[in-house]
């Protein structure tokens, strides 16, 4: 639990005995894949941390349709925004496969905050960055054409999940193309159209469990 803890950006700067701390408050579950853990509009009572798997971070719209806003994986941590504001939830979260997490609950994570500063300021900081990150998502989706958003998405994923040899990087595909598409607010015809230019370009290579990004070629 402990090694989890301080992968998690929001905690890699406390001490060990702070660390330590905090593993003592937290709870380790496991979860199957495609679990709701929680819904846009729910009240907020628990942050996350994933120890493994892969979350997807959710909204959806009044016909149904969906928007991923991000996908979490070991290391990451989720669902402090409500706690913090007091306000329902803003997003939905999903396990994408089996997943193991660690929960802390709303009050012992708003004690951890009053009792140490330099884990607020740590979260001040990851919020302004996901900040950054809606707005920029914003202007992909003003300027940016369709075929573009979809590489720069694939280029993100790759570079936050990935493994990279060489000019090649590999990530497991957890999400499938209408996922993807999402992700990229693009329709799933022009993402397939887009994957099928570059698989004959020999920019991209799909398998049923991967897929492998040359980034030389893409350039």
């Amino acid at each position: 639990m402990l090694e989890i803890i301080k992968k998690v950006p929001l905690f890699a700067r406390l001490n060990e005995h702070q660390q330590d701390a905090l593993a003592q408050i937290c709870t380790r579950r496991s979860f199957k894949g495609n679990t709701v853990l929680f819904s846009e509009k729910d009240t907020g009572n628990v942050f996350y941390m994933v120890v493994s798997g892969s979350v997807k971070i959710f909204t959806t719209g009044s016909s149904g349709e969906e928007k991923i806003l991000s996908i979490c994986k070991s290391g990451e941590s989720f669902g402090e925004l409500s706690l913090i504001d007091g306000k329902p939830r803003s997003a939905s979260a999903q396990t994408l496969e089996d997943c193991v997490l660690l929960s802390m609950t709303a009050q012992n994570f708003l004690d951890l905050l009053r009792n140490h500063f330099d884990i607020t300021l740590v979260i001040m900081q990851e919020l302004s960055h996901r900040l950054r990150d809606t707005n920029q998502q914003v202007y992909d989706l003003t300027f940016l054409d369709a075929r573009t958003r979809v590489i720069k998405s694939l280029i993100t994923m790759a570079n936050k999940h990935g493994i990279r040899s060489g000019h090649t990087i590999t990530i497991k595909l957890v999400l499938n193309f209408d996922e993807i598409s999402q992700l990229a607010g693009v329709q799933k015809t022009t993402l397939m159209q887009v994957i099928r230019d570059l698989e004959e370009k020999q920019i991209l290579a799909i398998s049923p469990s991967d897929f492998k990004l040359d980034l030389a070629k893409l350039r």
